[in-house]
């Protein structure tokens, strides 16, 4: 079937424009005012019914991109699986998502990165797989870099830990440059751990749990953007969190050296002081820093040195987030909520445009990677998102598409919302209530 949007306005070009958008076939085939449904009809020809659809008084962004997920199948399937985790995303109006290979067995071989395709084949979105820098995430023996490359993977990253290892680092971007590739780090120096849960400031004192230093993060991401340097690698930070960090990635852009990094919607949205008590739901790794430090990632957002927005949705089952905040795991889930989020948060007050929001949701991740997704063009895949500004509601963790409930913001009332969302011109998402 193909399908005429109409009456929305639409991101096409860095700004919003009132256009109409006509999908046939999966593909983006005009984009114009005024189109008529006989202008579609007579394109679509006689065989094939066209689907109307009116987004009067809604805006139609390119489908969020998400370049940090991790989807927990194979092997973690009581946290999240493809179908459910694909479905959140859908419901957030992600279209493109990307998983982290710490899965169970690791995407370490391109045997098992086939059989994880297989798999992934029945998820709502499209989903580009990482593989592993090292097998089995153990910092030590290096991957096929050339075998997973030309089968087409993504990028390479072992994130969930960081590579401790000078030397093996540096082997790894020397491959991944020969393959064209980026290495993805999740960057921090276990020896700086020291048994901590939160971040090492005025929370983790007054409540009397161990901090995890800035450091953790910011001196991994000194040595690798010297390492990438003298390589001349495409180095990818994954969630920022650190002020510290910011500006080493800033220094280092400066520098010249190619460096991309991504920040999360928790980090821009809170800090350790929303730590009120000792809730394993606002446990993430890296942690909700200090109030300076979420200043100078929003800071870095709009100057250009963090390049976008990743969810790094990681969803736990409930019984693991029930225990004490130093034993349950690190992680919360991101996918449903990041964009009513960011836009009632920021947008809404002035301090992000709306135009700058999206940009960070699509053509900026698509861009790290050099990806098709994330614009809305001619010839294009549709791979769309529809959003309504004027609808309100309360974030309600029980009704999630996800698996995962482990969310600091259950509760929490929003002021936009995602109402239909397209790939491949399919709709995979459509808000209970909205016209069909």
């Amino acid at each position: 079937m193909a399908v005429l949007l109409k009456n929305g306005q639409v991101y096409t070009d860095g700004r919003f424009q009132a256009v109409d958008i006509f999908v046939q076939e999966g593909v983006i085939k005009r984009i114009a005012p005024g189109l008529s449904e006989a202008d579609a009809n007579a394109s679509a020809g006689e065989l094939e019914a066209v689907r109307v659809i009116d987004c009067q008084g809604q805006h139609i962004c390119p489908g969020f991109v998400d370049i940090h997920v991790h989807l927990r199948e194979p092997g973690f399937e009581a946290k999240e699986t493809i179908e459910t985790g694909t479905q959140a995303a859908a419901r957030g109006g992600f279209t493109t998502v990307c998983p982290m290979p710490n899965t169970n067995p690791v995407l370490d071989s391109v045997a098992k990165l086939d059989r994880f395709r297989e798999i992934a084949a029945r998820g709502s979105v499209r989903v580009l797989p990482y593989a592993s820098i090292t097998q089995g995430l153990a910092g030590s023996e290096l991957v096929d870099f050339a075998a997973l490359a030309e089968r087409g993977v993504l990028a390479f990253t072992d994130d969930g830990v960081g590579v401790q290892d000078a030397d093996t680092m540096h082997r790894a971007m020397q491959q991944a440059a020969a393959v064209g590739k980026a290495i993805v780090a999740h960057t921090e120096e276990n020896s700086l751990i020291r048994g901590g849960a939160i971040h090492a400031g005025e929370a983790s004192e007054r409540l009397g749990v161990p901090g995890l230093l800035s450091l953790t993060e910011s001196t991994q991401i000194a040595r690798d953007v010297l390492l990438a340097e003298h390589v001349g690698c495409h180095y990818h930070v994954c969630h920022v969190s650190a002020k510290e960090s910011v500006r080493v990635i800033r220094d280092a852009k400066r520098a010249g050296i190619r460096v991309t990094a991504e920040v999360s919607p928790h980090h821009l949205l809170l800090d350790d002081t929303a730590l009120v008590e000792a809730d394993p739901n606002f446990k993430m790794n890296p942690p909700l820093r200090a109030a300076e430090d979420r200043q100078a990632l929003i800071a870095g957002l709009l100057d250009g040195t963090l390049d976008c927005i990743a969810t790094d949705h990681a969803p736990h089952t409930e019984v693991e987030k029930a225990r004490a905040i130093e034993e349950a795991p690190f992680g919360i889930v991101g996918s449903e909520y990041a964009f009513q989020l960011l836009y009632t948060a920021f947008v809404e007050k002035g301090d992000f445009t709306f135009e700058q929001l999206v940009a960070w949701l699509t053509e900026k991740p698509a861009d790290i990677f050099g990806l098709a997704s994330g614009r809305i063009v001619e010839g294009a895949p549709a791979d769309l998102a529809v959003v309504d500004t004027h609808r309100s509601y309360v974030i309600d963790k029980e009704i999630f598409y996800s698996k995962g409930r482990n969310t600091p913001f259950h509760g929490r009332e929003v002021s936009a919302d995602v109402v239909l969302t397209m790939v491949d011109g399919e709709i995979v998402y459509q808000l209970e209530g909205t016209d069909e």
